[in-house]
Formats: structure tokens, C-alpha cells, sequence
């Protein structure tokens, strides 16, 4: 008789409860990035928005605002924490001031190739930093990459003194401010959308970019030389307002959870594929000539950049950097 009359109950608290689902209408997730529909991260955003509301149908519904149309680079982070939007994929240096593990990801030659960064970030230690914001309400969702960085400049960039005296533009970051310091070189933060400009004006010399943020910005037209480096990393983290994400019904998460492990696949297959694309494409143009460094030039910058890794070693923590170097082939 207990029995019969809990079953009963649980019954018409799970009919109410579908009842007040249906009248709030579904839960809704705005997601919002500053980049165009067409690249690897605004794709993303519109893949997980068709997968979210084809396999959560009437429960969940997901709103994209690209190219900063809902909120701009600037406060992103601010409407985040207000709840304002629910996702965002910011580039890692965007999290200096919520926790410096992050910048292991900007050591320079810290890891031998892409293949290296991804098996890191399935590591257990890389996927502590996606939650090192929790106590901020940042929660850490997935890495997405946008490539390994290459040197592109004036001049030819063979060795490390061969930068001395230039000027190249960096995102604002200690890190990579240490790195062209290591090599004599004058570290300038610029914003994205200046690049080009300061390029072609003289005002620097070089930038560190992927293959595919060169070609889209035309920088190759500007720059005669592209030192193939692959010194660094550009990535995004795909982020949630951690109170929202917790208050969500548990199988709700779960099936969002495993649709963010599709998404990331596609949104970093994506990226290695137009990198691809478009270092040839640049290459076949014949404006940028290829610098291709031999393994003795290579680690000639490594060991060069040696005290940048001391020196922040405190900041980001012994342990992190230890585990990105023993995915290395050679460590």
C-alpha cells in the first residue's frame, strides 16, 4: 500500500514538473563568439546549436551571436558571469586574471606538434585547468584549437638572434611578451583587427599567428617570410556560466556533455584542416618564401626560451609544466 501510494506520487510530481517544463517553454543557452559564422569556431557554435536542438527537442534551444553582434570582446566575460549569455569559446589569454595555469599554453616551444597539445588536453592534468575557474563561476567545458602559431616577419628566421630589434605584434600576455624579450626582440600589443595595418605601416615587423588567421588577414601579402615554428599555441576554451551549468537537470548536462565531445572533434578537425588549406594557398601565392628550420635551429630557440619556462614555472605551477612535456615524443 506505501509502496503503491509513493509510486503515485512520483508520478504526479513528474507530470507537474513536465507540466511547468512545457509552460516555461525550453531552457535556452546563448552563445555568443566574436569570429565570423565561416570559421572553425563559429561553426562549432552553429554545429552544437543543430545537434542540441535535434537530439533536445523542446527542452533546450540554443542562440548564436557571431561577430560580437549580442556582446563584444571586450565584456564578454562580464555578461558570462551576469548570465546574460550561457557559452563562450574566449582565446586562452583571456583568462590571465582568473588563474595563471592557463598560460602553459603560451610557453614558447613548449611542445613538439599539434599532435602533442591534443594529447595533453585529454591528459588528466589539462582537464584540472578547465575547472581552475570554478571559484570565478568560469566552468571550463573543451578546448578548441586554432592551430600552432608560426613566425612570419621582414626578414628570414632562422635562429633566435635573428629577431633581434624587430618589432612583433602580440595579444596581451606576459608570457609572449617574455618570449620575444628572451630573443632581443620588442614585444607590441595590438589588436587583432590592426594587425595588417601595422604590418604594412612599418610599425612592426613580424607577428606569431596560424596558418589560417595569416591568410585570412592577408598578412602574407605584407610579411616576405614565414618561419614555420609551430612555437606555440592559439586556442579557445569553450566556457559556461558554472551556476547555470549546475542547476541543470542532470541528464539535460549529460546529453550536452556528449555533445560538446562531437563538437569539439569537429570544431579541431575543422581548424588542422584549414590550416592546411591555407599554407598552401599561401605558399602557391609565392608572396611569403618558407623558412624551414632544421632540428638544430629548432632547438636552438627551445633552449633560448628556456628561462621564459623558469621564470613562470611558480605562476603556472611545476606539476603543469612537467606533464605538458611528457607528452612530447622526445622529452
Amino acid at each position: 500500500m506505501l509502496r503503491s501510494c509513493v509510486v503515485t506520487a512520483m508520478i504526479s510530481l513528474s507530470i507537474l514538473f513536465s507540466a511547468a517544463v512545457r509552460a516555461d517553454g525550453p531552457i535556452v543557452i546563448k552563445f555568443a563568439h566574436v569570429v565570423a559564422d565561416d570559421t572553425p569556431k563559429g561553426k562549432g557554435a552553429l554545429l552544437f546549436k543543430k545537434l542540441v536542438e535535434e537530439r533536445l527537442a523542446g527542452k533546450v534551444s540554443v542562440e548564436v551571436y557571431p561577430n560580437s553582434s549580442l556582446v563584444g570582446d571586450a565584456d564578454e566575460m562580464q555578461a558570462l558571469l551576469d548570465n546574460e549569455v550561457q557559452m563562450l569559446a574566449p582565446s586562452l589569454s583571456k583568462f590571465d586574471k582568473y588563474t595563471k595555469k592557463l598560460q602553459v599554453f603560451d610557453l614558447p616551444f613548449l611542445f613538439d606538434d599539434g599532435d602533442a597539445v591534443a594529447r595533453f588536453q585529454r591528459r588528466e592534468k589539462s582537464r584540472e585547468l578547465l575547472r581552475s575557474m570554478v571559484n570565478d563561476n568560469i566552468y571550463g567545458l573543451a578546448y578548441w584549437n586554432n592551430g600552432l602559431k608560426q613566425l612570419s616577419s621582414t626578414q628570414a628566421l632562422h635562429r633566435p638572434e635573428d629577431a633581434a630589434g624587430l618589432a612583433f605584434r602580440i595579444q596581451p600576455s606576459a608570457v609572449l611578451e617574455a618570449q620575444f624579450n628572451a630573443v632581443g626582440a620588442k614585444p607590441v600589443r595590438l589588436a587583432f583587427a590592426d594587425v595588417y595595418k601595422s604590418l604594412a605601416a612599418g610599425v612592426v615587423q613580424g607577428a606569431e599567428n596560424p596558418w589560417s588567421n595569416i591568410a585570412s588577414q592577408n598578412m602574407h601579402k605584407v610579411q616576405p617570410f614565414i618561419t614555420e615554428s609551430n612555437h606555440g599555441v592559439l586556442a579557445y576554451m569553450l566556457i559556461t556560466n558554472g551556476q547555470f551549468w549546475n542547476k541543470l537537470p542532470f541528464a539535460i548536462r549529460s546529453e550536452l556533455e556528449g555533445i560538446i565531445l562531437e563538437v569539439t572533434q569537429a570544431v579541431n578537425d575543422e581548424a588542422e584542416a584549414l590550416n592546411r588549406r591555407d599554407r598552401d594557398r599561401i605558399l602557391a601565392g609565392g608572396t611569403s618564401k618558407l623558412v624551414t628550420l632544421t632540428d638544430a635551429e629548432r632547438q636552438a630557440w627551445r633552449e633560448k626560451m628556456l628561462p621564459v619556462w623558469k621564470a613562470y614555472e611558480d605562476e603556472i605551477g611545476a606539476d603543469v609544466i612537467r606533464a605538458a612535456l611528457t607528452v612530447n615524443r622526445r622529452h
